[in-house]
């Protein structure tokens, strides 16, 4: 499903980990089709229970055309992996909510550190939905290259987009930040041989950002 608000001719396709609990957010405060609940009962998941994230579908992104303003935003690679494991295996613990983990069907730590997370990402993908579906590569979510849309903004440039939200519908909008993780981590703070274990996915997502992104690997 593409997130589309009718009443002001906007089409946004989510790529998880890159701002698009803040987008969601801006998005429900000025499309009419939605009811918010009362603002105590307002998290984070609200916004993605009003506009869930879904795969790119080219049959379905077609019928959006012309007259449509169609964006994503991109963030970059390494910082969205880091992402996944800061939020969804260190704030929210998805790897305990994990059937296959809480049985062990599969034998892996439900707290790793990062390098063993990482070096064993394929795994923790197939043990986890929720991991999964927050690392698979961006073109899963925004398309093949190149990118069809009328702008890709970076996370970098959420001050840009609000402002251009605001002159689409002629009203202030505010971009808040939604997810922010309780830790940091960056690409460098892994283990050389856990570097060398994320080359070919990152190479791979450097690959089809390249436009945005240059890929500190090499």
């Amino acid at each position: 499903m593409v997130i589309a608000v009718e009443a002001h001719r906007i089409a946004y396709m989510a790529l998880p980990k890159a701002g698009c609990s803040s987008v969601k957010a801006a998005l429900a405060q000025v499309d009419p089709a939605v009811t918010l609940p009362p603002e105590e009962e307002i998290d984070v998941m609200t916004w993605h229970a009003i506009y869930p994230t879904s795969r790119f579908r080219p049959h379905r992104w077609k019928r959006f055309g012309p007259d449509w303003w169609r964006f994503c935003v991109v963030r970059d690679p390494a910082r969205r992996l880091m992402s996944c494991y800061t939020d969804r295996v260190v704030d929210k613990r998805d790897l305990h909510k994990s059937r296959k983990l809480r049985r062990g069907r599969v034998d892996l730590p439900q707290d790793p550190d990062p390098d063993f997370f990482f070096r064993n990402l394929r795994a923790y993908a197939e043990a986890s939905s929720s991991i999964k579906h927050h690392c698979l590569g961006a073109w899963h979510f925004v398309g093949p290259r190149p990118l069809d849309y009328d702008r890709v903004y970076k996370t970098e440039e959420m001050g840009q987009l609000a402002a251009d939200l605001s002159e689409r519908v002629g009203q202030p909008v505010e971009m808040t930040r939604e997810n922010r993780s309780s830790v940091t981590l960056a690409l460098g703070d892994l283990a050389p041989a856990t570097r060398d274990a994320l080359r070919p996915f990152l190479a791979r997502e450097y690959e089809h950002l390249s436009d945005f992104y240059e890929n500190p690997l090499g």
